[in-house]
């Protein structure tokens, strides 16, 4: 018992030590970048009508592609989280492919399916066309995406009792109105933050928006393709200051995250 109790008192502190010493390599890379920027080369970048063009681009496609999301994953997930689906551990495999693929893997994919195939071919027949254009950035933060989210509605719908869906039920709720007024409120918090994330996320999309809408200054310019193009070409200031826009999405995306978590544990 005392050799337990004692492996015990030197597991804490040197677990205190690696996560400190983590959280401090983090903050001494990604702090790093804007030691080699000022605020004059920052407020020249924010003025450049191609940076002023990349976020309002990446503005638009990214709530848009959110939304678009939430619209598929609330659902799914909480049929997932019911377990009400035949055949349903192969349908989440593959519904969760995507997570784990290089996201150039599933933009190389999306480019060959809308560019080669019947069905890409017939859109572009009926004059939908996605290929390094507008809408193909939406479809590739969405394709990417989607099942990050998909993952974050099952578990909040699961940590929710389904009694509270039965009781509604005798009462006289349809099972639309149960899912509206009682599973759904109290999944929240897990939705408002999977959203957040979700949409941090799409703003970084990179690979597979490359690979289907392609790398067009000033057309398919979000913020990440112009971090690319920008360090490709040596404009180091625009490349920096663009990434330490994206970090301080992220920092303030993780800020909220951690906000609503902790409202959520006090619930």
């Amino acid at each position: 018992m005392a050799e337990k109790n004692r492996s015990g008192k030197l597991f804490y502190p040197i677990t205190i030590i690696l996560a400190f010493f983590s959280g401090g390599i983090t903050l001494l890379v990604l702090g790093g970048l804007f030691t080699f920027i000022s605020p004059e080369s920052i407020l020249q970048t924010l003025s450049s009508p191609e940076i002023r063009y990349a976020i309002q681009l990446s503005l638009i496609t990214s709530v848009i592609s959110t939304v678009l999301c939430a619209v598929v994953a609330i659902p799914t997930g909480y049929i997932l989280s019911r377990g009400e689906l035949p055949g349903q551990r192969p349908l989440v495999m593959l519904l969760m492919l995507p997570l784990s693929l290089p996201p150039l893997v599933a933009g190389v994919a999306l480019l060959l399916f809308f560019a080669k195939t019947p069905i890409g071919t017939g859109l572009e027949d009926i004059g939908i066309t996605v290929v390094y254009t507008h809408l193909g950035i939406i479809i590739a933060q969405w394709f990417v995406n989607l099942p990050y989210l998909i993952r974050v509605m099952r578990s909040s719908f699961a940590m929710i009792s389904p009694r509270y869906e039965h009781i509604a039920r005798t009462l006289g709720c349809t099972d639309f109105q149960a899912f509206r007024y009682i599973a759904l409120p109290m999944a929240r918090a897990g939705l408002i933050s999977g959203l957040v994330i979700t949409w941090s996320k799409v703003m970084g999309e990179f690979g597979a928006v490359l690979m289907l809408a392609g790398a067009t200054r000033m057309h398919t310019e979000t913020l990440p393709i112009a971090l690319y193009l920008n360090m490709s070409t040596g404009d180091l200031d625009i490349a920096i200051t663009t990434a330490c826009i994206l970090l301080g999405i992220a920092a303030v995306t993780m800020f909220f995250f951690e906000h609503l978590s902790e409202g959520s544990d006090r619930i």
